[in-house]
């Protein structure tokens, strides 16, 4: 029986350890065409830089700017997050994913609710499987939590969720105020689009693959959120970005984390900042755990450029996106997604390739 024909398996890591041969379900042959560069490294922040009234505050605040509009990531050092809060939820996500199968199974998906753990995604044939499972859950707000997804074991994951959740919230207010800043509005104005927001966090195991130059870990994509902030668990490379027609891999920094635009911020930035395509790809030996972090406007935001956006000559901006109200945003985007995801299943085609967005006329 071939376990990579039916219309999902359970768990990849548990088919990474059976098979001797990777299924053709996850074969990718368009992937010996790629180009992956490594003459390029995205741009580094620290944050220390950003406060307490520093004199190079204004030139790390120009690097910020020019990361996130030349690159839409970046990493970002001295964050302010205690390592100790770090570490423990790394070593609670990596004692997860050693549970048995039918433990972690326990957290699998209900009708009408995305959080679960999975292997990648259930897809139509045709369409090539990601080489990963995942975790993903919605730790904020407080009041929209469902404990059904949370793991009680390891039986600190929940107080270590907790605690996490909270430190990147902190981190995800503290840059928007920034970026904020270098696009001329006051400091709190995304900070108030954001607050009481959705985040979600997901946890992904990407397997060690016996053929890893011939499948991903995470199809290419741009991701739909705000903000993303992203932890590499195990230090194991596995990030790349679309730059210029070439991948470029992101070497993660020990301690830093990874910072991408998602499609929100590009809207609201009036395409000054961009969400960039990325994915993952998978190691021959190592397994690699990381953990993203995803902000989303309240329920009362409205998705369009703010009005008080300026351009890099100081004037204000005609609109080059339309507007819509949060919820009605995203009705109509995951109802895109799925139109692509369904009908034609072509993982080449990443999530900003459906921007709701018109230029003005």
């Amino acid at each position: 029986m071939d376990l990579g024909a039916s219309l999902g398996v359970p768990s990849v890591q548990e088919l990474a350890r059976s098979l001797k041969d990777v299924p053709d379900r996850f074969i990718r042959p368009e992937l010996e065409l790629d180009i992956v560069s490594k003459d390029e490294s995205v741009p580094v922040m620290d944050m220390s830089k950003l406060v307490g009234g520093r004199d190079d505050e204004e030139d790390e605040l120009a690097k910020l700017h020019a990361a996130c509009r030349d690159w839409g990531f970046f990493q970002v050092i001295n964050h302010g997050v205690a390592e100790e809060v770090i570490l423990k939820m790394k070593a609670d996500v990596q004692e997860f994913f050693r549970l048995p199968l039918q433990e972690k199974m326990e957290y699998a998906r209900l009708p009408d609710d995305i959080q679960r753990y999975s292997a990648s995604h259930v897809v139509p044939r045709g369409r090539k499987q990601d080489w990963s499972d995942f975790l993903y859950i919605f730790p904020q707000p407080r009041d929209g939590r469902n404990l059904r997804f949370w793991p009680r074991v390891p039986i600190s994951f929940r107080e270590t969720l907790n605690q996490y959740s909270t430190e990147m919230e902190k981190l995800n207010t503290a840059l928007l105020s920034f970026m904020a800043r270098n696009l001329g509005l006051e400091p709190e104005k995304l900070q108030t689009l954001f607050e009481g927001g959705r985040q979600g966090v997901r946890t992904n195991y990407y397997p060690p693959c016996k053929q890893p130059n011939k499948v991903l870990g995470s199809s290419p994509h741009s991701d739909l959120a705000g903000l993303t902030l992203l932890t590499q668990v195990n230090e194991v490379q596995g990030l790349q970005i679309k730059r210029n027609g070439k991948w470029i891999p992101i070497d993660p920094i020990q301690d830093a984390f990874i910072v991408n635009v998602g499609e929100m911020i590009e809207i609201m930035s009036n395409g000054e900042y961009k969400s960039i395509e990325h994915r993952a790809v998978v190691n021959p030996e190592k397994e690699r755990l990381s953990i993203a972090t995803f902000h989303n406007p309240n329920s009362n935001a409205v998705i369009g450029p703010l009005p008080d956006i300026r351009g890099k000559d100081g004037k204000k901006q005609a609109p080059k996106y339309k507007s819509m109200p949060y919820l009605e945003y995203m009705t109509e985007r995951l109802r895109q997604k799925k139109k692509v995801y369904d009908e034609e299943g072509k993982p080449e085609n990443p999530a900003h390739q459906m921007k709701l967005h018109t230029e003005a006329a």
